[in-house]
């Protein structure tokens, strides 16, 4: 019988030890990959634009600014985030005065809208849907 409790122990420690290594790997990549999204910024937007570019046309002779959204639940009420959830993207080009929301999981154009930069406040654009 003592040998039988040995033989568990074992197995219930090796599979922890299993499984602490594979948490560990997990998040040593995860921690890999954020460090290099941090040291190149230009490359997520990159491979952003590159996605979208694919599935719409985009303008050319500027750089766009690219936000996250962050709580959709907040900005819903415009009809512009109507079905915006958290983690879309927001892609701005000020000078074509176009506004793109992006699901880069679904790898799905969302809405695509006017700016309206002429508010009293510039930080906060009007964005209108296309139909």
């Amino acid at each position: 019988m003592e040998k039988k409790s040995v033989i568990v122990a074992f197995l219930v420690l090796s599979l922890l030890a299993v499984g602490g290594s594979s948490a560990g790997i997990y998040y040593y990549f995860q921690y890999q990959a954020l460090s290099q999204r941090v040291k190149d910024p230009q490359g997520e937007v990159k491979d952003i634009l590159s996605k979208v570019g694919k599935l719409i046309e985009l303008p050319t002779g500027e750089e766009p600014t690219i936000a996250t959204v962050q709580d959709a639940e907040r900005i819903k009420s415009q009809p512009f985030f109507s079905k915006a959830q958290n983690g879309y993207r927001v892609i701005l080009y000020s000078n074509a005065k176009l506004a793109i929301l992006f699901d880069e999981k679904g790898n799905k154009i969302i809405n695509v809208g006017a700016i309206n930069l002429s508010t009293p406040s510039a930080a906060q654009p009007e964005l209108s849907p296309t139909p």
